[in-house]
């Protein structure tokens, strides 16, 4: 089946940026000339995505206003005969269909998944979270859209040991080229206990069971409900798989990656 939809879950309240994200949600934090995000929309249209639903709080209004007509700015930039600039802006708004749901509590990732259910129903989708960006000619969304068969996957890279302690870490199985089998997920391991240093990152194609998977699986004990335990249930019916990404990847949620990531995309 065609993966024609998105769900970009960016309703966190980017923690890392205090002050800053008081009042600017990080995805719209610039590299050069154009936000976070719009990386990520664009790498999803480019790998086929047509519908875009964001998952957004109410202090994330910003983001609905950048992804929205601007008449006002658009008159102003005409009449002054700023057409290279109007035309810079005059795209955003109308790269995809965008749908906005708001996830009122911050109760997980997974929760996030669950709130966009209704735009998706029985299809699978494309998942891309606020922080990851791959620069790369082939698209990250694409790498992984094109090695769907009906089960999940899971975009990972190579990690340094001790940083398997801050990602979701697969048990890889057996490898064809960059493709492997998931045997198991672990959250967060201890580098002495992870079993790879395969990190996942924010990048997954789901089929429609993960929202079973999800409201099956067990909230953690801060009592929220992560993407990764509904792998973990999904695999009790289904295979998983990952695949290792080409290109290089920045961390835009801290400030050393998004300062990596001006300085390549400059």
């Amino acid at each position: 089946m065609k993966i024609t939809k998105a769900i970009l879950p960016v309703a966190g309240i980017g923690s890392r940026f205090l002050p800053a994200t008081k009042t600017v949600p990080k995805e719209l934090f610039p590299i050069v000339y154009k936000p976070v995000i719009q990386y990520l929309v664009e790498e999803a249209v480019a790998s086929g995505i047509k519908e875009i639903i964001f998952v957004i709080s109410k202090n994330k209004e910003l983001i609905r206003d950048y992804f929205s007509e601007h008449c006002e700015l658009e008159d102003i930039l005409e009449k002054r005969g700023k057409i290279n600039l109007l035309k810079k802006i005059t795209p955003i708004h109308s790269l995809a269909k965008f749908r906005f749901v708001y996830q009122d509590e911050p109760k997980g990732d997974g929760h996030a998944i669950l709130c966009a259910e209704e735009f998706v129903k029985n299809e699978p989708f494309l998942v891309l979270f606020g922080d990851d960006i791959v620069k790369n000619d082939i698209p990250a969304a694409k790498q992984l859209i094109d090695h769907f068969h009906g089960e999940s996957v899971l975009a990972v890279e190579k990690v340094l040991q001790e940083q398997v302690a801050s990602y979701g870490i697969i048990d890889p199985g057996e490898k064809n080229e960059r493709l492997y089998a998931v045997n198991g997920l672990v959250e967060k391991p201890h580098p002495d206990e992870a079993p790879s240093n395969l990190g996942i990152i924010g990048k997954y194609i789901c089929p429609p069971e993960i929202f079973d998977a999800l409201r099956a699986s067990n909230p953690s004990k801060d009592g929220e409900i992560r993407l990764i335990d509904g792998f973990m249930e999904l695999k009790k019916t289904q295979k998983i798989w990952a695949y290792a990404i080409k290109g290089e990847r920045f961390d835009t949620g801290k400030a050393s990656g998004l300062i990596a990531a001006n300085n390549a995309y400059l």
